[in-house]
């Protein structure tokens, strides 16, 4: 039996290790000590951010994002349909409605449906933008930049200016893709929209074992955040809480290891890329299944591989496939079940999902790791082209 090829695992250096040794002799684990300020710098830095926040997730910088922006109960967020729960959670957390936007072929939200919507289904008011059909204020969109490619951000950007509404990018898995052309060239995921959040959990192109970050180019929206993340708390000495703040703070020691993987990153990305390249020679041959592209115009990361398989060129499902990939030892996932239709959303307002359910059915994310060997590449292909059955 060969070993299990595993979906996306991190990829950690022994250099860590100084780091950690660090922390534990200097008795900094928690939530103080000098890597969670060398982080945030250094993070900073690379994506060219006036400010960075660490945090203790994704969800929680996106939770906090929302707030920083004065989003408040009973106002409506733009999200999309094909994300992780995690990107639509936090709307509710503060007692917020989403409204469901689909996708487009990069997987990211769709902002020709958006401009629609905004137009169409909703009006200009002295309050701001109103949902015809809720009376409720639109107060921002959340737009997740899927799998490591890059929503369409000028045309997002272009709606969202128009309409007066707040842009919350989820940059959690494309952490180092940037724009290449265009009028934000230069500029990386997470840094167009007034606030955007990132992930470093165990299975993104970096890691701290977990944690997050939150990016603004407004001070004041970085200082709220990072007021909020450490509970509110106005005076250190005799604990005195002017407002109800949360226990967000990222960990020391999770900051410890962030500092070593920052520097890591673009030749984690040369890694990925190489690989991608692997994948699509290695699967030309093969009918019924395509390696999605990413978006025309952008640098991604390259952090998942995603495959579209055509049952009717296939000869396969794509669940067939998957179980049949789980079976040989290759460890891969579908996309996620759509939001809109998961139990605490399924009364909220949805526009015109066409696109999602079409990639949530055929979309199969297959291993990506930056350990990822050729010959693993190799095996999981060999796979695929063994299980073809085309019709015809």
């Amino acid at each position: 039996m060969n070993d299990e090829i595993p979906l996306s695992v991190p990829h950690l250096n022994i250099d860590i290790i100084d780091n950690l040794k660090e922390c534990v002799q200097s008795g900094w684990v928690s939530t103080g000590g000098r890597f969670i300020d060398d982080f945030e710098r250094k993070f900073a830095s690379y994506v060219g951010a006036g400010d960075a926040v660490s945090v203790q997730s994704g969800t929680a910088a996106l939770h906090l994002a929302l707030m920083a922006l004065g989003v408040k109960s009973g106002d409506e967020v733009i999200v999309p349909a094909l994300a992780f729960i995690g990107a639509v959670n936090p709307v509710k957390y503060i007692g917020a409605a989403p409204v469901f936007m689909d996708c487009d072929d990069s997987l990211c939200m769709d902002p020709e449906k958006l401009s629609v919507f905004c137009s169409q289904k909703c009006s200009v008011t002295e309050a701001g933008l109103v949902n015809n059909l809720t009376k409720r204020k639109i107060s921002a969109i959340i737009i997740v930049h899927v799998f490591g490619n890059m929503a369409d951000m000028g045309r997002i950007m272009e709606i969202a200016r128009r309409y007066g509404i707040a842009v919350v990018e989820d940059a959690a898995e494309a952490v180092g893709t940037y724009c290449a052309e265009g009028a934000y060239e230069g500029r990386f995921a997470g840094t167009i929209g007034d606030i955007g959040v990132y992930s470093f959990n165990a299975n993104k192109i970096i890691t701290t074992g977990g944690g997050g970050m939150a990016v603004s180019k407004n001070q004041g929206c970085a200082d709220r955040i990072r007021y909020l993340s450490t509970t509110a708390k106005d005076d250190g000495l005799y604990f005195v809480h002017n407002d109800v703040g949360y226990n967000y703070r990222m960990l020391n020691i999770q900051a410890a290891i962030g500092v070593s993987q920052i520097g890591e990153l673009e030749k984690f990305i040369d890694i990925k890329e190489k690989n991608y390249g692997l994948y699509r020679g290695l699967l030309a041959g093969v009918a019924g299944v395509t390696l999605m592209p990413f978006r025309q115009g952008t640098r991604p990361n390259y952090w998942f591989y995603s495959i579209y398989v055509d049952r009717a060129g296939y000869g396969l499902s794509r669940d067939e496939l998957l179980e049949r990939l789980i079976a040989a030892g290759v460890q891969c996932r579908p996309v996620w079940k759509l939001a809109n239709t998961q139990m605490p959303y399924s009364g909220f307002q949805s526009f015109n999902i066409e696109k999602a359910p079409e990639y949530a059915r055929n979309i199969l994310n297959v291993p990506c790791s930056v350990g990822l060997t050729e010959e693993q590449a190799s095996r999981v292909c060999e796979i695929m082209r063994e299980n073809s059955q085309p019709q015809g």
